[in-house]
């Protein structure tokens, strides 16, 4: 089938990241695919090989109307994060459904959470009332936890190649001078608790090398030499989907954020924090408490999320060995559960097909 996927960028490196991985999958899977991003130029350095099967579409209102006129209408019409697409894509869309028939969808991909709505909102349907898709139906699609939402994102072979990943030939082939020490990721926004963390590492007995991501993490980060006490950092460049991967594989610890690094840091297995997308109501520590529940998180790893988060003011934790080791349980019992479900992209295919 055909599928249009709209994406508006707000945070490039999540929404880009999910919307391009679902793409991928997708044209993996032998579909065909159109990905509208209004800002495409993560995928420079996120996915700069392409992929057969996908088409990217700098969306602006004159490539709407050219496509709208020249290309043939999806089967399948993805708005991710309720961007509103395209109204000539829509109108076009609207004018095939009825020949179209049962594999017709329009479809409302949201935000990933772990809060109790999202098992009851997966799949509720939402008519459209007004013009260019008037007497629509969209479904709303909630990525998740459980079995009764939509699922993650995980290719069919992600953990095989987790399997034979050689940390040190990585490591080796990016030019990091690892020499054994405690590895940690570091991919955040501007974290209250960024100079602690910094200063803990310094003063630490063992030493440890940090590994900073390209942008805000990179800004963030106080200025100094790469050597600084017990602490080593390695500055790191923008990275394709897969080597960022690879990082989080590589690493010890995992300092992640928003939502597609959250979910690669899972299917990782390490150690992660967990930085969630500020919202001005607050709303974040709920949904963060919630993924905090569902992963039954002992209560040294609620409390560091908390501080990196803002929602707290106390002293860090120290990040010893025996902490880790309990986080660590805590993210492969996670990985386990998770595991044992169905991916996002084969929930989604079996409920396009399912509501014909």
């Amino acid at each position: 089938m055909r599928w249009d996927i709209f994406c508006k960028v707000i945070d490039n490196h999540g929404d880009a990241g999910v919307c391009w991985r679902l793409a991928a999958a997708l044209s993996g899977e032998g579909e065909t695919v159109r990905l509208w991003i209004d800002d495409p130029s993560a995928l420079a350095w996120m996915a700069p090989e392409g992929c057969e099967g996908v088409s990217v579409v700098a969306w602006t209102a004159a490539t709407a109307e050219i496509q709208a006129t020249n290309a043939p209408a999806p089967d399948v019409l993805i708005e991710a994060f309720g961007c509103d697409p395209a109204p000539e894509i829509v109108a076009m869309f609207a004018l095939h459904a009825p020949r179209n028939g049962s594999t017709h969808r329009w479809i409302n991909l949201e935000y990933l959470s772990a809060e109790p709505y999202v098992e009851r909102l997966h799949g509720l349907p939402s008519p459209v009332f007004r013009a260019p898709g008037a007497g629509l139906t969209k479904n709303f699609f909630y990525p998740g936890f459980t079995r009764a939402t939509g699922g993650l994102l995980r290719e069919p072979e992600l953990m095989a190649r987790r399997e034979r990943f050689d940390r040190g030939a990585w490591l080796a082939s990016q030019g990091i001078p690892w020499q054994g020490e405690r590895l940690v990721s570091l991919f955040c926004y501007e974290p209250p608790a960024l100079e602690a963390l910094l200063s803990q590492f310094e003063r630490a007995d063992r030493p440890t090398r940090l590994l900073v991501t390209a942008g805000r993490a990179a800004a963030a980060l106080p200025p100094g030499p790469a050597q600084r006490g017990a602490l080593s950092i390695s500055w790191l460049p923008h990275v394709p989907q897969p080597e960022f991967d690879h990082l989080l594989w590589a690493c010890d610890l995992n300092f992640v954020r928003g939502e597609d690094s959250l979910v690669r840091a899972i299917w990782a297995g390490a150690p992660f924090i967990w930085q969630i997308y500020p919202q001005d109501d607050d709303a974040h520590h709920t949904k963060l408490n919630a993924l905090m529940d569902w992963m039954n998180a002992p209560p040294s790893l609620r409390g560091f999320h908390h501080l990196w988060n803002g929602m707290a003011r106390d002293r860090l934790p120290d990040l010893n060995r025996t902490t880790l080791e309990s986080w660590g349980f805590s993210a492969l019992a996670a990985r386990a559960c998770l595991l044992e479900q169905d991916d996002l992209l084969t929930r989604l295919q079996r409920f396009v097909a399912q509501k014909s």
